[in-house]
């Protein structure tokens, strides 16, 4: 989710009215999501290197994501949404952390839509933490390296009960990955799209189905 700075700059705003417009596209995405059956939907909403944004910049973050962990679970019940957050929650406020459990525990049972919010995340932190733990099973002997295959690794990541994305979306026109679930990324479709994501709409997300429709996907094979 890209471009809530330059779209705020772009109108003459605070960075921070960008991101506040940029949490309501997130509302339009998932119910969008909802709509069009997709069961899963993964935002990044904030990276392991945003740490390194301006303090107040990261507080007024910190504080748009407490208001919408405590106003919007009414939205997640009603659409049938379950969230779950990936990421590094040890660098998180600890009341927070507290929210984000809460929300999840209590979206748990809903089943119509995924939504996953990447938050401290960062890819290369997450295959670290992995193999780190990979490591430390071999070594208490409690697994043989020799087990160890793709399928394995794979459940040692954040996302162990989420399938692969089919579908990456950038938004804001930049054309990069920029640490974003790169092991899950490996057969993809990657689109990049000029939208800024505070105006990111049902149009966008609709757009970009369709065009994931007519695209064929090989995984390395040939064509039928």
């Amino acid at each position: 989710m890209d471009g809530n700075g330059r779209w705020a700059a772009a109108r003459g705003l605070q960075r921070t009215q960008g991101h506040r417009r940029g949490a309501e596209s997130v509302k339009t995405a998932a119910e969008c999501a909802v709509r069009l059956g997709v069961r899963y939907l993964t935002l990044f909403g904030f990276s392991s290197e945003n740490w390194g944004r301006p303090d107040r910049e990261i507080s007024d973050l910190m504080g748009l994501l407490r208001y919408y962990l405590r106003s919007e679970l009414g939205f997640l019940q009603e659409h049938g949404i379950r969230l779950q957050v990936i990421g590094d929650r040890g660098k998180l406020a600890p009341d927070i952390v507290k929210a984000i459990e809460k929300v999840e525990q209590e979206t748990a049972g809903n089943g119509r839509l995924v939504l996953t919010m990447a938050l401290s995340y960062g890819a290369r932190a997450e295959i670290c933490d992995a193999a780190r733990r990979l490591a430390e099973e071999a070594a208490a002997g409690r697994l043989d390296p020799a087990r160890i295959d793709e399928k394995l690794f794979a459940r040692y990541l954040y996302t162990w009960d989420v399938p692969d994305p089919d579908l990456v979306i950038r938004t804001s026109g930049e054309q990069r990955i920029s640490n974003f679930l790169l092991w899950q990324v490996a057969y993809s479709e990657l689109m990049f799209i000029e939208t800024y994501w505070p105006d990111f709409s049902r149009q966008d997300f609709e757009q970009a189905i369709t065009e994931f429709s007519r695209r064929e996907r090989r995984y390395g094979s040939v064509s039928a």
